[in-house]
């Protein structure tokens, strides 16, 4: 049976990548989407693990050929997702998890229109501004562009499937996970391959 596609979508601040990261150790089926991107690895950062990072060259070739199922132009450097590489692990049977802003969303919707969108949001927008001001390592000039990204991404979301507040890390964990599990279970992705055995021939 083919895998699910479920993108996730949250401003900075919303405590997203330690979410993301609980999950996959408890969901072995979810496989992370890898993107390509144009920008530099960071200190830790190892191609093929976190990203494919190539050329400004390569992705315009990647783009132009339609090997992207996604792409986008963020904070000046390209992002895009592979399409060969997602419908691989979905005919394999796994989960593909992505994490996109809603551009890229939108853009997925097109491609893989059965997929799960879910968006994540603090309590307050007073609390995202806290958590960024706690930040190390950002100066006010990356605060404000963050926040101003945030503003247009949140305007976004009702057009996503589900929305999860994460106030509580653990809270925030079991619905999504209870998102997943359930989305596994839908009529549709079932059906199809049980009426056989179920209904007369």
């Amino acid at each position: 049976m083919p895998g699910e596609v479920f993108v996730i979508t949250a401003p900075s601040g919303t405590g997203k990548t330690t979410l993301l990261k609980e999950l996959l150790a408890v969901e072995s089926r979810l496989r992370f989407s890898i993107s390509y991107t144009t920008r530099a690895p960071r200190p830790g950062e190892v191609h093929g693990r976190d990203y494919f990072f190539v050329s400004p060259e390569e992705f315009a070739r990647l783009r132009d050929r339609g090997d992207l199922a996604e792409w986008v132009e963020q904070f000046g450097y390209a992002y895009g997702t592979s399409r060969q590489w997602v419908e691989e692990n979905l005919a394999a049977g796994a989960d593909v998890l992505f994490d996109l802003e809603p551009q890229g969303a939108r853009a997925l919707k097109q491609v893989f229109p059965q997929g799960t969108f879910i968006f994540i949001l603090p309590p307050s927008w007073e609390q995202l501004e806290q958590r960024l001001q706690h930040r190390g390592k950002m100066d006010q000039a990356e605060r404000r562009r963050r926040l101003e990204l945030g503003r247009r991404e949140v305007q976004e979301v009702s057009w996503y499937d589900y929305l999860i507040i994460n106030d509580d890390l653990a809270t925030a964990l079991a619905q999504l996970r209870a998102i997943i599990i359930a989305s596994r279970c839908r009529t549709n992705r079932l059906w199809p391959e049980l009426a056989p055995s179920f209904l007369p021939r």
